[in-house]
């Protein structure tokens, strides 16, 4: 997403591109010292500054929501976000948003144009209209039983309790779709695997009555984007709920800025096309004069997660290369940003073998300019990691340009690479 000309045209700040990265840091809670016990009052409040987690299902390492936690807050126990996320009556409850995430049920009614956008595109398709009868039983179900899973629903299906046969493939998609609008919550899960409910047996009634106008809502979840951010591009701040219309996203740009919420500046070095990028800073970021973390991340942590960004932020080239077939990776199979100080220093591409407790760092590489201690730091970080997950030990591949660094700062035990990969 490209800004116009005539957004903005009076530039009043000019930030140095260090500075712009620290106050994005700081925005997403990485000025903050960790704190030493980790409760629900320090997830809720790393929850709040991000306001959104995203769902993925690889789980080589860790899912994809447990991380950004364990990235600010450090060691924690996830039963804790699973009391929140997952329980029949949850405060953080999976959206369409980013896309699929964990946001707060308070915000459930900021997205219900999105929802309303679903339902006009999947509602009325040629499968929608030839599965009619299966969405209403799907709705029957829910209505008659309570939570349940796919494979419970398809059961029921295929015993043909209900005169009809639906294979699993429908069920599930007809699931996704209902979720999609809103008819339907997910009501926890099992493992990876999602229970859903009717919405009403899952959110509270103020949540499903709140009406909230596109224009307004959209303007709200740009605030929220730019919170979170501190500092951003009109790109930026679409993307932080993928929201596709652009002219509706400059419109809530230019009202936080008549309201003085947004600063629009100049950030150096921050190009599109060749021309310098207009930015906003929100006017309650914070401007730290130093942001020392160190942090193994999530390729979906907000940080990270807008490529565009964080080149511009950190200079990193970043590409997940799990579809990348094999011999063809530069980095490994999920590697994960590491950031050192204020900058990503480097990657590593990590392995929870469980059946031998060890974490294993399957390869490791520099960024340019990583600082004197990165090796330290990060092994420092490595084995927390390994306790957070239950694992004793940690070794290390010789995949990687700073695998012996790693290594050595460890004194780990190193181990082959599975597809021979070496330096």
């Amino acid at each position: 997403m490209s800004e116009v000309a005539d957004t903005v045209t009076d530039m009043t700040t000019t930030l140095r591109r260090a500075d712009a990265r620290r106050i994005a840091l700081a925005a997403q809670g990485f000025a903050r010292p960790r704190p030493g016990t980790v409760g629900t009052r320090q997830i809720t409040g790393a929850l709040h500054r991000m306001r959104i987690l995203q769902i993925d299902s690889v789980n080589v390492f860790s899912r994809s929501h447990y991380m950004p936690l364990f990235a600010r807050l450090g060691a924690y126990d996830r039963a804790l976000l699973d009391k929140l996320a997952f329980a029949r009556r949850p405060s953080w409850v999976e959206s369409w948003a980013h896309v699929a995430s964990l946001v707060s049920v308070d915000d459930w009614p900021l997205l219900q144009f999105r929802r309303d956008d679903l339902r006009a595109k999947y509602g009325h398709d040629a499968w929608a209209e030839a599965n009619q009868p299966l969405l209403q039983w799907l709705r029957d179900e829910l209505a008659d039983r309570g939570p349940l899973r796919p494979a419970e629903i398809d059961h029921d299906a295929r015993e043909g309790s209900r005169g009809s046969w639906w294979g699993w493939d429908d069920v599930k998609n007809g699931l996704e779709r209902l979720w999609l609008f809103g008819e339907v919550a997910i009501a926890g899960r099992r493992g990876f695997e999602r229970r859903y409910a009717l919405a009403s047996d899952v959110l509270p009634s103020e949540a499903l009555q709140t009406t909230v106008p596109r224009t307004e809502a959209i303007t709200e979840l740009v605030r929220r984007a730019a919170l979170a951010y501190g500092v951003a591009t009109a790109a930026d701040l679409a993307d932080y709920w993928r929201i596709r219309d652009r002219p509706a996203v400059l419109a809530a740009i230019r009202d936080l800025v008549d309201d003085g919420e947004l600063i629009p500046v100049a950030v150096d070095g921050w190009a599109i096309a060749g021309r310098p990028a207009k930015a906003w800073l929100h006017r309650d970021a914070a401007r730290p004069r130093r942001v020392d973390a160190t942090a193994i991340l999530t390729p979906f942590d907000p940080v990270v997660w807008f490529r565009d960004r964080a080149e511009r932020l950190f200079d990193f080239d970043y590409r997940i290369e799990i579809y990348t077939p094999a011999p063809q990776r530069r980095f490994g199979y999920y590697s994960l940003p590491v950031l050192v100080g204020d900058d990503v220093v480097g990657r590593v591409d990590l392995k929870a073998d469980r059946a031998s407790s060890a974490l294993r760092v399957q390869s490791a590489w520099w960024e340019q300019g990583a600082p004197p201690d990165a090796a330290e730091r990060v092994a420092a970080e490595l084995l927390t990691a390994a306790r957070w997950q239950g694992l004793d030990r940690v070794t290390v591949s010789r995949w990687g340009d700073a695998a012996d660094d790693l290594a050595g700062a460890l004194r780990a035990e190193r181990h082959d690479h599975p597809d021979g990969r070496a330096t």
